[in-house]
């Protein structure tokens, strides 16, 4: 029987919740996947970045407290979310530019020349 992720230390039923509808329905495909991978799927499937959910899930695979990353480990685990979330930045900015060209047919924003 599949580990439900709330039962990870600092993961509750919100992080189960995003983690069940990017596909991430267990501890064991969370630890499979890594905190990199598993956290780009939330990313593509439209959770917002931020750097303390990001960590989160690393101390909680690592079985330790959220706030125990501190120093190097904590600017180390920064560069990695940073390039998490411009590697996912692309598909928000192509997306944005439609919508602006969408409202642009329509008149909503000015013309560009």
């Amino acid at each position: 029987m599949p580990t439900p992720i709330s039962s990870l230390r600092n993961l509750g039923p919100a992080m189960e919740t995003a983690f069940a509808a990017a596909g991430i329905g267990s501890v064991e495909a969370l630890r499979d996947l890594g905190t990199d991978a598993a956290y780009a799927r939330l990313l593509e499937n439209g959770v917002r970045p931020h750097f303390i959910g990001y960590y989160v899930i690393e101390m909680a695979l690592q079985g330790r407290p959220w706030n125990d990353c501190r120093g190097a480990e904590k600017d180390a685990l920064r560069a990695r979310f940073d390039r998490l979330k411009a590697a996912a930045a692309p598909g928000e900015t192509a997306a944005l530019r439609g919508l602006e060209r969408i409202l642009d047919e329509i008149g909503v924003v000015p013309r560009r020349t």
